[in-house]
């Protein structure tokens, strides 16, 4: 009986829709090599953009101070305002069930603009700062 109702769960559970949405507030790139999340602004923190990129930074940056046990190297993240930062963190942004930025397309929110071309993505904020990543090459501006 155990085998049988194990059985129904699984059947249950492969009837939900791939395309079912994120909770995380975001999007990803067609090739699914670059995910990135959006947090609004909230008491004492401000909105922050952060995007991932699975094949990693090139060239890759140094290590952030203060990043000794935590992963580096793949990601970059800015506030509405002021410089891109590389971050330092212990997970991933790259959510398979966001929803894809397609090629030529254009995502804003939040003083945030991010554009995605067969080359890579580019992303800027108000101060003008941002940055590009692609499997090839990574620049912060």
């Amino acid at each position: 009986m155990r085998v049988v109702i194990f059985v129904l769960a699984v059947a249950a559970a492969a009837v939900v829709p791939a395309s079912s949405a994120s909770t995380i507030p975001g999007f990803r790139t067609p090739s699914g090599n670059i995910g990135c999340y959006y947090a609004t602004a909230q008491t004492g923190v401000a909105a922050h953009l952060r995007c991932d990129i699975r094949t990693g930074l090139k060239p890759k940056p140094p290590r952030p101070k203060g990043c000794v046990e935590l992963e580096w190297g793949d990601s970059f993240e800015m506030a509405a305002k002021g410089r891109v930062v590389v971050t330092c963190h212990g997970d991933t942004v790259i959510d398979p069930k966001a929803g894809v930025l397609r090629y030529g397309k254009t995502w804003a929110r939040g003083g945030f603009t991010c554009t995605s071309k067969l080359a890579g993505l580019r992303c800027k904020n108000r101060s003008g700062h941002g940055f590009f990543m692609s499997k090839q090459h990574s620049y912060r501006f």
